[in-house]
């Protein structure tokens, strides 16, 4: 999954594809660059029907991440010589969450996986980093980058930022 997309598309054209019946974003400007923890349009369903809403792009790290970044910041402590109480440490880490889902058959995800936290990600086109060609590579479903979208899903949460979030689940791209 990337780390970046584009949504340039305006809201009306967005509402009329997705049969949204609320809309709750405001003046929403062309956005020629997403990248993780940005507000960004996505369309759900709320109590009205289909809404077209705005959420910060992340979702709460799993148990394991959070154990591997207690891990991390308690060797780098032991490692300048001081006493760690792991315990402590691990209920104080920070949870700045996760962008990318890879394995929607974990535990920690299936919590959100029913259709109260399903959501579509709209999107013109989206990027990888390939290093070898310098930099981002944009892809489109054509060259015309016309609206597409990523499936997702969403929750209400607290990070150590303290916004709502939102996590893209995707599909293969056509070919």
């Amino acid at each position: 999954m990337c780390n970046l997309y584009s949504i340039t598309t305006n809201q009306n054209a967005i509402s009329a594809l997705f049969r949204v019946v609320n809309r709750y974003v405001g003046n929403l400007a062309p956005m020629p660059g997403v990248f993780p923890d940005y507000m960004a349009p996505v369309v759900r369903t709320g109590a009205d029907g289909r809404e077209l809403t705005t959420a910060r792009w992340g979702m709460p790290s799993s148990s394991k991440a959070l154990m591997d970044a207690t891990k991390k910041r308690a060797e780098k402590l032991q490692a300048k010589g001081k006493t760690v109480d792991f315990k402590e440490l691990l209920r104080m880490e920070p949870d700045s969450g996760t962008t990318n889902i890879r394995n929607v058959k974990s535990k920690h995800w299936t919590r959100w996986l029913g259709p109260e936290n399903r959501c579509v990600v709209p999107f013109n086109s989206f990027s990888e980093f390939n290093k070898a060609e310098g930099g981002d590579i944009w892809f489109a479903l054509d060259e015309s980058r016309p609206l597409a979208c990523f499936a997702g899903i969403w929750t209400n949460w607290t990070s150590v930022r303290k916004v709502r979030k939102v996590r893209h689940v995707t599909t293969s791209m056509p070919s």
